[in-house]
């Protein structure tokens, strides 16, 4: 199954939005119990959210920081889900491996990097008991570095670090943080190709207006699978072959092979 490309963020305590971001069409809705909620609201929004999954909603859950108050109470009401579990701050993990012993076996983690320790920790946390994926959280890394989320230079060591431990690690290319202005849609389209340069295969979403240009950035291009199918069928039975006047070895024959599986799955 393909890594989900599109993440709309949803707060836990507008339980009347659950259903309308289901229908906006994004891989997964995550549920928000932390930076969209208010501290006075936290326990009425993880009662939504509890109602929600119990009816049958399926969803992701981003829980409160491990050293916020609210965290422990998240874990217990989640415990019989089995959803993804977004975790930010993520920087120790061993604080990850001991929140997956608290959720369902089932239950996979999606560990939000958006400080300067989680960076600098992003193989270990690309490696930690229960994580499924990295995320970047560009605005509060931004806020630590005291940089704009929005300034590429300032954030492209931090983009270059998640995306290699995620390679590493064997994960799926990890997601992109959010495009804050949600009506400039030619901000959006141009933070998503140059995403896909970088090498993520997710973008977080705060509005579903913008999860359709999102799966279409990560979607091949026709181009794009019209010219993996000819390096596939190039090289069958081949060990290098030229194409195009382009050399066609194993590394090129498996970078076509991802751009079909996910021509295949989108």
């Amino acid at each position: 199954m393909k890594a989900p490309s599109t993440l709309l963020f949803v707060p836990g305590d507008r339980p009347d939005r659950f259903d309308k971001a289901v229908a906006s069409g994004a891989d997964l809705v995550v549920l928000d119990l932390e930076d969209a909620v208010a501290p006075d609201l936290k326990d009425p929004a993880r009662g939504h959210v509890v109602e929600w999954l119990s009816s049958g909603g399926r969803a992701a859950v981003r829980v409160n920081a491990v050293d916020d108050p609210a965290h422990r109470a998240d874990v217990g009401a989640l415990a019989p889900f089995a959803v993804p579990v977004m975790v930010p701050k993520a920087e120790h993990p061993a604080s990850l491996a001991t929140l997956a012993g608290g959720l369902h076996d089932d239950s996979r983690l999606l560990a939000l990097v958006e400080t300067a320790s989680g960076v600098l920790a992003a193989p270990a946390l690309a490696t930690a008991t229960g994580v499924d994926r990295l995320v970047l959280g560009t605005y509060d890394l931004a806020s630590q570095l005291g940089v704009s989320p929005d300034d590429r230079e300032a954030m492209a060591g931090a983009r270059q670090a998640v995306v290699l431990a995620s390679a590493a690690a064997g994960l799926a290319p990890p997601v992109d943080g959010v495009t804050g202005d949600v009506a400039d849609d030619e901000r959006l389209r141009d933070d998503l190709a140059y995403a896909v340069r970088m090498g993520f295969g997710g973008k977080l979403c705060v509005h579903p207006r913008q999860v359709p240009p999102s799966r279409e950035a990560f979607r091949p291009s026709a181009e794009e699978v019209a010219w993996a199918r000819r390096v596939v069928e190039a090289a069958e039975g081949a060990g290098a072959v030229l194409l195009d006047g382009a050399m066609v070895d194993k590394p090129v024959v498996d970078r076509a092979r991802r751009i079909l599986a996910a021509g295949q799955t989108q």
